[in-house]
């Protein structure tokens, strides 16, 4: 069977190399009706774009890196899920690097992965999103690049992040309306910015409803199931016990639903508990968790799509959006006995 090429699409369908080549790349100035039927061309044909020819051809390598130095696999996942179904779309490749923020060689082995990994882009996740170091790296480079979650907005990069202080707001804000005053906070990484938009959130809900801050009842946790445990720990076993517990992510919530169930005390009845996040344990145990649902997917997909968008025709404007996050009600929390 004689291989199909982008002159056997370009011919069937009636329309010029070029104007395929456009629709392959999702680029613009292709009419509606002009890019159905070229894509239908594409189905009926079975054709598959060879990505080395493609990659020649545009001096490209249609990779997109992800960056990611993470404790949380769930999180990971849901990033990976994000970004590979914009590069599914938009006919890219994805290549997940882990790194460590902290490592000596961060910069070097950064630039050696662009090297040798072609890539056209770069999707930054936390910790790494609000690093300046490697930004200001990327853009010496010119290596477009985009942020998940970042807290900086004055940049003139492409960013999509969620509101984290709101949605600690609207938690927090949720336990007081049950009636409970005694709320313990468990922070995240501190590398990461979300950590401290999540406790300005806490905070900021005490303050509007004139509960007075206190030291005490705040623990460092670092966003994993063992610092959950940790911090728990401490929380559980100060006196007076406070009446409610609200963590930084699920993890470490589901790590201190389950030391209070070793240490006999009913959930909610005893003391509430809530998360953040909306990762897959907030569903799965029991009682689930009452947390925010973080659009971690949608976040990703949406950075992707606009990175590969400005790698084809780059824009002036940056594109950067703020996603909400939602309170999601589940049997973790109730009304203060």
């Amino acid at each position: 069977m004689k291989k199909v090429t982008i002159n056997s699409v370009a011919s069937y369908a009636g329309v010029s190399k070029k104007t395929v080549s456009r629709v392959l790349n999702n680029e613009p100035n292709v009419s509606d009706a002009t890019r159905e039927k070229v894509l239908k061309v594409f189905k009926e044909l079975d054709y598959t774009p060879n990505p080395i020819a493609r990659g020649l051809a545009q001096n490209r390598s249609f990779i997109i890196g992800c960056l990611y130095d993470n404790p949380s696999k769930s999180y990971i996942t849901r990033v990976q899920t994000g970004a590979l179904a914009a590069c599914h779309e938009l006919n890219y490749n994805l290549l997940i690097h882990p790194c460590e923020l902290r490592g000596d060689e961060l910069i070097s082995n950064i630039e050696q992965l662009i090297q040798t990994s072609r890539l056209d882009g770069i999707v930054l996740t936390p910790p790494f999103s609000d690093f300046p170091e490697l930004v200001s790296f990327l853009k010496s480079k010119k290596i477009p690049y985009a942020r998940v979650a970042s807290a900086v907005l004055e940049d003139d990069s492409i960013s999509v992040r969620s509101n984290d202080e709101q949605g600690a707001f609207e938690i927090t804000e949720h336990l007081i309306k049950l009636g409970h005053k005694e709320i313990a906070f468990i922070k995240g990484h501190p590398d990461h910015s979300a950590t401290e938009q999540r406790f300005k959130g806490y905070r900021r809900a005490l303050a509007s409803n004139g509960i007075e801050f206190d030291e005490r009842l705040v623990e460092e946790g670092n966003f994993s199931y063992h610092s959950g445990v940790d911090s728990a720990r401490t929380i559980l076993d100060l006196n007076p016990r406070p009446t409610a517990v609200f963590a930084s992510n699920d993890y470490m919530a589901a790590a201190v639903l389950k030391l209070a169930t070793q240490m006999q005390l009913r959930v909610p009845d005893d003391i509430s508990i809530a998360g953040f996040d909306n990762a897959p344990i907030a569903r799965h145990i029991w009682p689930g968790l009452t947390t925010i649902a973080q659009p971690v997917e949608e976040m990703t997909q949406q950075a992707v799509k606009q990175l590969i968008t400005h790698i084809g025709d780059p824009q002036e404007s940056p594109y950067q959006v703020t996603l909400e996050a939602k309170l999601i009600t589940r049997e973790s929390t109730a009304a203060i006995k």
